[in-house]
């Protein structure tokens, strides 16, 4: 997975998530828009025959708070999730 900048100020960030699809992406903007401090979370993904990125881009905007804190927290919160879903899981094997 590679992540480049794309445009960041003090309450949005736009990254570009290299070599993830819609399973991560919405997996992702969900856990992101848990969170109190995230106003707006989204991703578009163009598909190559468009002629548009190819890569998934990420916008978030926060009310207040350091988007790069946020999307920090988000990731930590899809940590959780697939944990809680891996004992879940392994529980019921």
């Amino acid at each position: 997975m590679d992540l480049r900048v794309v445009e960041q100020q003090e309450t949005e960030l736009t990254i570009e998530i290299a070599g993830e699809d819609h399973t991560f992406m919405n997996v992702l903007k969900g856990a992101l828009l848990e969170l109190d401090d995230v106003a707006a979370a989204t991703y578009d993904q163009n598909p190559e025959q468009s002629g548009g990125q190819t890569e998934p881009i990420l916008t978030l905007k926060t009310e207040g708070a350091d988007p790069i804190d946020c999307l920090e927290q988000g990731a930590a919160l899809v940590d959780e999730q697939m944990s809680e879903f891996r004992t879940a899981f392994e529980a019921a094997r």
